[in-house]
């Protein structure tokens, strides 16, 4: 029968998990029965019924006041059913998010007919909590927060921005390829020799000096972070908007080389690549727009409203901060782009060069026999030779989803202890999987290797600990 059952497995398809619904609510805003369509701050799909939606946001309240009888302080984070999955986030107080995604299935041909098996176990609680979260943070990077919206405008307010912010933001939500990575929510941070990194801290000074009204900067190249002035957790969240929206968005051939200016039109010889990310298209014109996105960062103690410039040149972004009662004008536009393009031009040049120089030296194209993940909690610093290109749909993993499950698997278990862990796990066919936790450092490698018996791999992990993070793990 393996003839027929090869035959029959052709049939079969895999459905990814997707997104069912997504809503807030406030249950202090419809306390009265007849009231509850008004606790209903936002809700994905917004064509469904209004008695379901309330019925949906009713179960969701009594969930989470029943999980409370038993955990006081915790509260639900997820439910798991058959069909789907729901994961619950209080912000800020009595404030709910909600996230219910549908569990992946597999779909077969029973007699002609289609027959759905939902595969329950698939998803990660971590992973999917971690989105939701992050849902929240990326409105608060650019609305501040919920609070402050009512203070503002009331519930009309409120809603007017989360249904603006969310009718785009979910469609970046990109659930089948979420992963560990979302977990850690990291920061990739560029490798650089002690000289390049203080010229481009002498550069922001300079900028900073000249451009009086930068509160903040950012420096970024290849997408990777080199600096930044601001708190890390604001960080971490506007640099996940840039790598994943507005990069991308961005992208088109950097110019080779040199000796073919954009702009013959600039006076002396100061040629320049640069641009706004942000901002006027097109300074020469008068009537130019020279708006630029608001941000909100520090929103837990002082809450400051700033404007976001984001210039780039070559493969070389800086993002100046400015306070948002200041607004910028064209002819600011104008001297920005005037100090910052030539030298910024230069200094992309020069990262490029001694990138290149080091990367021979190192030999570092050599594709390895292992692939791993490197997370830093301290300073969110973050490493993946898995993950191909994230791009603003997928984020490519280059290894079987199956592997990816147990690297999620190990980090959740690695949340429940303090002390310093190391997990290895033979895994399906050839693989193994090595998980370390050392202080505030995780790390997991996933090794091919048909034959290695348990002490070989430990060896192969240790020889990848002393060449890629010697100094890290003092475990041994």
């Amino acid at each position: 029968t393996a003839t027929a059952a090869a035959g029959g497995a052709g049939q079969e398809k895999q459905l990814p998990p997707t997104l069912l619904s997504f809503f807030i609510y406030n249950p202090k805003l419809g306390p009265k029965e007849g009231e509850e369509e008004k606790k209903i701050l936002f809700y994905h799909p917004n064509e469904v019924e209004k008695n379901e939606k309330i019925r949906n946001v009713g179960l969701c309240e009594a969930i989470v006041q029943f999980t409370r009888t038993f955990s006081p302080t915790k509260p639900a984070k997820s439910l798991h059913t058959q069909k789907n999955r729901q994961f619950f986030h209080e912000p800020e107080e009595s404030f709910w998010m909600v996230m219910v995604v549908r569990n992946p299935i597999i779909e077969k041909h029973k007699d002609g007919k289609p027959v759905y098996e939902y595969q329950e176990e698939e998803l990660l609680d971590k992973v999917y909590s971690s989105v939701l979260q992050q849902c929240y943070s990326m409105y608060k990077l650019f609305n501040g927060t919920f609070l402050k919206a009512m203070e503002d405008g009331g519930v009309k307010l409120l809603k007017e921005r989360l249904e603006k912010f969310f009718h785009r933001y979910l469609q970046t939500l990109h659930l089948q390829s979420c992963d560990l990575l979302d977990v850690f929510c990291g920061i990739s941070f560029f490798p650089l020799d002690k000289m390049t990194y203080l010229k481009i801290q002498s550069f922001i000074n300079r900028m900073e000096e000249s451009l009086k009204i930068v509160k903040y900067t950012a420096f970024l190249y290849n997408d990777q972070l080199i600096w930044s002035g601001l708190e890390q957790d604001d960080m971490r969240i506007l640099y996940k908007y840039l790598t994943t929206s507005l990069f991308p968005r961005h992208m088109e051939p950097e110019l080779a080389g040199r000796d073919s200016p954009i702009r013959a039109e600039m006076p002396g010889n100061l040629q320049h690549y640069g641009r706004f990310l942000t901002g006027p298209l097109n300074l020469n014109d008068p009537e130019a727009k020279c708006r630029f996105p608001k941000i909100f960062v520090n929103t837990d103690d002082t809450y400051e409203e700033l404007h976001l410039i984001v210039y780039k040149a070559m493969s070389a972004a800086v993002c100046f901060m400015i306070d948002a009662s200041i607004p910028p004008t064209l002819e600011f536009c104008r001297k920005l782009d005037s100090i910052v393009g030539p030298q910024l031009t230069v200094l992309a040049s020069d990262i490029c060069e001694q990138y290149n120089i080091n990367k021979r030296i190192s030999g570092a194209d050599k594709e390895p026999q292992f692939k791993f993940i490197y997370f830093n909690h301290m300073n969110l610093a973050e490493k993946s030779t898995i993950h191909m290109r994230k791009t603003p749909s997928v984020s490519l993993a280059s290894v079987h989803p199956d592997l990816m499950k147990i690297l999620g698997d190990i980090n959740s278990d690695f949340s429940r202890v303090d002390e310093d862990e190391e997990i290895i796990v033979k895994a399906m066919s050839d693989y193994w999987v090595v998980g370390k936790k050392s202080d505030q450092r995780e790390l997991y490698v996933i090794l091919n290797q048909k034959n290695a018996n348990l002490i070989e791999v430990n060896e192969e992990v240790k020889k990848l600990c002393a060449t890629q993070f010697n100094n890290i793990f003092f475990l041994d």
